[in-house]
């Protein structure tokens, strides 16, 4: 039987562009009518395209996608999804940039075993890192007020504060809502300091 490939994208924004995606899932065989694309969050799965992608996998066919967090980013989400579409539907999946996460090269034990390994230690140490984000964010305000520093509206942002956090956006850790929340600045700032900081080469 003929592979029936499908692919899902996912950025975070509309300001985000997902060709990269787009070019990594077609260069490995996904005809680009087969592609499914959220602008969306990955904290949950409540995406339309993602949601018709799902009603499209059956027996035999192949998801591809080019991470593990254009999946979601949520822990215990993304495990329940990789069980619903390998396990229930009986698709594979493929993890471009994680050959061990590759379902149609593993159908023995051991390997589905690795790559069950692979997948909750990835999810895990994605999501945990996120909330340390959170955490080292709180503490830093809890701690400036402490010291008497005015938290309120009127702020002067510096970028080198947040090179941590634009870092973690850059590398899809966290998406564009929470990095701006973290930070607490508008979309224009945001994407002031990202720039100067790509321009100095500080953040990727």
């Amino acid at each position: 039987m003929n592979n029936i490939y499908i692919g899902y994208a996912r950025v975070s924004t509309a300001q985000q562009n997902e060709d990269r995606q787009i070019i990594a899932l077609t260069e490995y065989g996904v005809p680009k009518s087969a592609i499914y694309t959220d602008h969306q969050s990955g904290k949950d799965f409540e995406r339309t395209n993602y949601k018709r992608m799902l009603k499209k996998l059956k027996k035999g066919s192949i998801l591809v996608i080019k991470s593990i967090d254009r999946l979601g980013r949520n822990y215990e989400e993304i495990i329940e999804q990789w069980r619903l579409i390998v396990k229930e539907i009986g698709a594979d999946i493929v993890v471009l940039d994680i050959p061990l996460l590759d379902t149609t090269s593993q159908k023995d034990l051991i390997g589905t075993l690795i790559s069950d390994i692979v997948l909750q230690l990835l999810s895990f140490v994605s999501q945990n890192e996120r909330e340390n984000i959170r955490q080292r964010q709180a503490e830093g305000i809890a701690a400036a007020r402490l010291r008497g520093v005015h938290l309120g509206r009127k702020k002067q942002f510096y970028a080198d504060n947040y090179i941590d956090i634009f870092k973690h956006y850059r590398c899809r850790y966290i998406t564009f809502d929470e990095a701006k929340q973290l930070i607490g600045c508008g979309e224009c700032t945001f994407y002031r300091m990202l720039s100067e900081l790509r321009k100095s080469k500080k953040v990727p």
